[in-house]
């Protein structure tokens, strides 16, 4: 297996996260993007999450997707330490079904900005794409590889589509 440098860390306020944090992962690593994944809770470690956020460029990362659930912080504690493109997951943890998460996550103040995506899983991978987005800036063989994906998205709607019956369909 060929080893890809680290460019992309996922940093997690819980390890409780994992279920839905690893489908960004995966998709990462299947893309071939090198990426490291990591615990740090904003309340409970808040020294963690400086650190890894300030010594994140010096070890080669080139964005940082931070998930958390309850009073997600956690993206904007990384946001304020660092000049990487940060990407904020809120994952429904609490009693509030993640609203509250989505809200610290999205709502920050100007000058420090956190790119957040929807709730839970689906969040997660839409988090590893926009990181292979922005990697593929200058990347000519992942921006291949991100047109494909879209060809594939298409394809599969198209597949979905000759599943309606044919007195149902519209004339497109």
């Amino acid at each position: 297996m060929t080893e890809h440098p680290v460019v992309v860390g996922i940093v997690m306020g819980s390890a409780s996260d994992w279920s839905s944090v690893e489908p960004a992962a995966a998709l990462l690593s299947q893309w071939g993007i090198g990426l490291e994944v990591t615990v740090a809770s904003a309340h409970r470690a808040p020294r963690l999450v400086q650190e890894y956020a300030r010594t994140a460029a010096a070890r080669g990362l080139k964005v940082i997707i931070a998930a958390a659930g309850s009073a997600a912080h956690l993206a904007g504690v990384v946001a304020s330490e660092t000049t990487l493109p940060v990407i904020g997951v809120p994952l429904p943890s609490s009693d509030l079904q993640g609203l509250d998460s989505l809200l610290a996550t999205v709502q920050m103040p100007a000058g420090v900005p956190v790119a957040t995506m929807a709730l839970g899983s689906a969040g997660a991978r839409n988090a590893a794409i926009f990181a292979a987005q922005i990697l593929a800036l200058s990347d000519p063989r992942l921006q291949a590889r991100l047109l494909r994906h879209k060809e594939d998205l298409e394809q599969r709607v198209k597949e979905q589509a000759e599943q309606i019956p044919l007195e149902y369909r519209g004339r497109s």
